[in-house]
């Protein structure tokens, strides 16, 4: 039974997005990924497994050894989707910026 994981659910998880991260600047093999963790390296591979059925993370065999790296496409999706969330927080935060620089005014008057 091929179960099709949900890309929030993926990130979700505290070791995920670590992994996401330090693949982020380079391709990294899965024994060099498990380096930084405290965890066995199946629970690592199982990790991986879960971002690459997301998409998140793409495969590219070399030689003997695969190398992991983040696939952008799939994470500009996901940062399409959180952008009105992030930019109704900040017309919030803006607001609230105004407020208390008036409320610190009328304290000085």
């Amino acid at each position: 039974m091929n179960l099709r994981r949900d890309v929030f659910q993926a990130i979700a998880d505290p070791t995920r997005r670590a992994i996401l991260l330090l693949v982020a600047s380079q391709s990294m093999t899965a024994g060099a990924i498990a380096a930084n963790f405290d965890t066995a390296r199946p629970t690592v591979s199982k990790h991986l497994q879960i971002l690459i059925e997301c998409e998140l993370l793409r495969q590219q065999q070399n030689g003997r050894e695969i190398y992991y790296q983040l696939n952008p496409g799939k994470m500009k999706e996901v940062a399409e989707f959180i952008e009105p969330f992030r930019q109704m927080w900040d017309d919030r935060f803006n607001k609230l910026e105004h407020i208390m620089k008036q409320y610190k005014q009328k304290e000085t008057e």
